[in-house]
């Protein structure tokens, strides 16, 4: 599991100040790259090797509002990887624990043409920095 923090700003509120449920989206994509970055693999070195990863599917649950200035949380957890596709859970907590949101994405990895391409055949190092995290 990996976290990453995100600071609720003006400009994600209505005008009640309760966050506007596109965010949440955001918020998992932001959570993504922190996550891949972390492994080592930032987005534009992944670009720079030719490998694209798409979204392919997105869903979400929300069970309660986050508000300007709330500090929030995203864990990641990786619950599928072949190489080919990657599944990805998310949970937004609030600064105090409690749950506000619950998703998950699935993503394909493609070169630079749209082909899909085995991560464990042609990256096997990337393919083995993200496996590793479905076992933890």
């Amino acid at each position: 599991m990996n976290h990453y923090q995100h600071k609720v700003q003006y400009y994600e509120t209505d005008q009640m100040g309760i966050v506007h449920h596109s965010n949440y989206v955001r918020w998992m994509e932001e959570a993504r790259i922190e996550f891949l970055t972390r492994l080592g693999w930032e987005f534009r070195k992944m670009e720079d090797m030719g490998i694209v990863s798409p979204v392919t599917a997105i869903e979400g649950k929300y069970k309660r509002s986050a508000k300007f200035a709330d500090v929030v949380d995203v864990a990641v957890f990786v619950t599928e990887f072949n190489g080919i596709r990657l599944k990805l859970r998310y949970e937004i907590r609030g600064s105090a624990g409690e749950l506000l949101f619950t998703g998950s994405s699935e993503h394909c990895f493609t070169d630079s043409d749209g082909r899909i391409i085995n991560m464990k055949k042609e990256y096997p190092a990337v393919y083995a920095s993200i496996a590793k995290q479905a076992q933890a």
